[in-house]
């Protein structure tokens, strides 16, 4: 018996209505959630924010920091400025309205780990969740899936349970496990089943029972038994998941392949279903070292065309307006090539958070130098201050993340503090 079984199985038997203290509801429907949906797209590598966000033109003396500003010019989409680079047109004159760049931010680290690190937890070190599964953790905990970690960074410092959805395929199996589906029979008789949940009702009771459990581990298992209940959530996203030929395939180009597409499906038909509140999805080779332009350039490419399709697609399931994405990568890339023609790691890099039909947006904050040099930004004004003002650092992004999302004052959030950190008014 495979473990995926007991989960079905418990969540469908309806005679086992409690156990060790704790009520259940079996056939209850989901908490109704009207909240907004939380979607970080990771971008791994390291992107070249000077040929997309924060695009830099070559300068007289200094060493060739962009091969396309030698024929193009920058561009601009209302008040955005984007680079002739990739896709950056077709998501910047789709979705410039949608957007609030910040550039110029520090991630004080060339080092891949500390930088997956500090730019999706705010901070360099172990022991902060992601934005993600605190968000989850706040906003959803009793839902089936609350957070779903496609791919990318997604450490939940046991705030929130996470799923891998690796394979959609396996997902129907989870929801129906006891279904042949070539010969749409039953694997097994209900007898069998009932036998089996019992057993599984047994274990779980004595899990969640142990006498020094700590209090967050309790909860965790508590919301997990919540979450395992609600089979109609769950087939609901079953049913959501179209066959196998109708789901997005890797995209590729110049021999580049980019998996996104299909991520961001899954992640928006999770958050339609209602089982999920925030989600994560990575891809995107931008290390480019080597080659810089011939790999860089097809990677970005597809990686936007992905996010154009994510806003596309969430205005198809109707949740497109209560959804916000934050886009961002390791850090940045130098402001010149080196002896082979590629880009080595720089701290210095942007984030790009989007939301549809908000006051903040259509615009850009920070600021860097010609060379990708950040400049202190004033908080308040959010305007260039080399006397009061503090360099932008991951940490004070998510810092006004939390507060716009609300979350900045819950409990849980209070055992992750950001300490003497600045509040920046990115969403005011």
């Amino acid at each position: 018996m495979k473990r995926r079984d007991f989960v079905k199985y418990f969540a469908s038997y309806s005679g086992l209505t409690a156990f060790c203290g704790h009520s259940f509801r079996l056939n209850a429907q989901p908490a109704d959630y009207t909240g907004k949906f939380l979607l970080t797209v990771q971008l791994t590598g390291g992107w070249d924010v000077a040929s997309c966000c924060d695009p830099k033109e070559n300068q007289a003396g200094e060493p060739e920091i962009t091969r396309w500003s030698n024929t193009d010019d920058i561009q601009q989409a209302a008040n955005l400025l984007y680079a002739p680079y990739g896709s950056n047109e077709q998501l910047f004159e789709n979705h410039h309205d949608k957007m609030l760049v910040i550039n110029g931010v520090d991630a004080q680290t060339n080092a891949h780990s500390t930088g997956v690190l500090i730019n999706w937890s705010g901070r360099n070190a172990e022991g902060l969740p992601s934005l993600t599964a605190l968000f989850a953790a706040i906003q959803g905990p009793e839902l089936p899936l609350a957070y779903v970690n496609i791919s990318g960074f997604g450490n939940t410092q046991n705030v929130i349970r996470s799923s891998r959805i690796g394979d959609v395929g396996s997902i129907s199996n989870v929801i129906s496990p006891n279904l042949n589906e070539s010969t749409q029979l039953n694997y097994r008789e209900q007898s069998e089943i009932e036998r089996i949940l019992a057993f599984q009702a047994e274990s779980l009771g004595a899990l969640t029972g142990e006498a020094n459990l700590p209090a967050r581990n309790r909860q965790n298992r508590l919301n997990y038994l919540d979450a395992i209940q609600r089979s109609d959530g769950l087939k609901r996203f079953g049913d959501l998941i179209p066959s196998f030929d109708q789901l997005q395939p890797s995209m590729e180009s110049q021999g580049i392949v980019n998996t996104l597409h299909s991520q961001v499906q899954i992640a928006l038909l999770a958050f339609k279903s209602g089982v999920c509140v925030a989600a994560d999805v990575a891809d995107g080779d931008f290390d480019t070292h080597a080659n810089h332009d011939e790999e860089h350039e097809p990677t970005l490419a597809l990686s936007l065309q992905a996010v154009d399709y994510l806003w596309n697609y969430a205005e198809e399931l109707g949740i497109a307006d209560r959804l916000v994405v934050v886009l961002g990568s390791d850090f940045g890339r130098t402001p010149f090539y080196n002896a082979v023609n590629g880009k080595d790691h720089w701290p210095i890099g942007s984030y790009i958070v989007m939301e549809k039909g908000v006051g903040w947006t259509g615009r850009a904050v920070g600021h860097t130098d010609e060379l990708i040099n950040a400049h202190s930004i004033n908080p308040l004004t959010l305007k260039r201050d080399d006397v009061s003002g503090t360099i932008i650092y991951p940490k004070h992004v998510h810092k006004a993340l939390r507060r716009y999302l609300g979350i900045d004052d819950h409990p849980i959030s209070s055992l992750f503090p950001f300490n003497n950190t600045e509040d920046f008014e990115f969403f005011a």
